[in-house]
């Protein structure tokens, strides 16, 4: 087999493994907020749909979570859509990787929080993601002025953390090597709801980025663990749900249709490789 063969085999592969059906699941009513769209998805948990990217907002007595508040351009809509749930500060903010199209909106994010002081909003994310901002000449810190920086404040090195806000158990796992090194999922236990950023995109093959310490087999792995957090409901039908950082709204059977593809696409490539 030729080198051009081989390559041209690898791609039809992949444009076939990339036909994934849309089961169309989870299909609750929203509404929009300056072009902002607004999911209740289930228990304390709403998904926010801005620009092709998802933020995932839970509220309670204790202020407002935020997971990936997206960019500066868009923090303005996010926080009117988030009024729309809560009039409470801004508590805690979990990035799930360092991309800036996640991370891009903390600050003013920060600087919008509501009552209380802005330093004492808790910024947390896997210390991978400080350390690629940093490498990559972000600011790791978030200044609100000539006195006040908020830095990622929570960061974490072990495989999980957890803690407790709004009357439900928050779990932050570190995916290690699957979108990138510094990828975190979070699992909301009571309301029964993922938050998975980029490590799980529907509809698409998984994107990897290879010089922020993703892999292949780390996104494999990644999926199945997304897979063992899962519960379905009747039919694979609801039960635990999935939001994803773009896209709809999913459930476990939506990951194992991409699991599979990426098993399948990693495998046969590996074997045109060796031929």
């Amino acid at each position: 087999m030729t080198a051009t063969t081989c390559r041209a085999l690898v791609m039809l592969l992949v444009a076939a493994a990339l036909v994934l059906p849309a089961r169309g699941r989870a299909q609750q009513q929203g509404t929009e907020v300056q072009g902002v769209g607004v999911l209740p998805v289930q228990g304390a948990v709403t998904m926010l749909a801005v620009d092709g990217g998802n933020v995932v907002v839970q509220v309670g007595p204790d202020g407002v979570l935020l997971v990936d508040p997206r960019t500066e351009a868009t923090a303005e809509r996010v926080m009117a859509a988030v009024r729309t749930l809560s009039n409470g500060p801004v508590h805690t903010i979990v990035d799930t990787h360092a991309d800036p199209e996640h991370t891009g909106g903390n600050q003013a994010v920060v600087k919008m929080r509501g009552t209380g002081g802005a330093q004492d909003v808790r910024v947390m994310a896997h210390s991978n993601v400080l350390l690629r901002m940093q490498a990559a000449g972000q600011v790791s810190g978030f200044q609100l002025n000539a006195a006040i920086t908020v830095p990622i404040n929570g960061t974490y090195d072990e495989p999980r953390r957890d803690f407790y806000l709004n009357g439900e158990s928050i779990v932050l796992y570190h995916e290690p090597a699957a979108h990138t090194d510094g990828d975190t999922v979070v699992h909301f236990r009571r309301s029964d709801v993922l938050a998975v950023g980029d490590v799980f995109v529907p509809d698409r093959y998984p994107e990897i980025e290879l010089d922020a310490g993703g892999s292949i087999q780390g996104e494999i792995d990644a999926l199945n663990h997304i897979l063992e957090l899962t519960v379905p409901a009747r039919f694979q039908e609801g039960g635990t749900y999935v939001i994803p950082g773009h896209g709809r709204l999913c459930d476990e059977a939506d990951v194992v249709e991409v699991r599979n593809m990426a098993t399948i696409v990693r495998d046969r490539v590996q074997a045109l490789v060796g031929q």
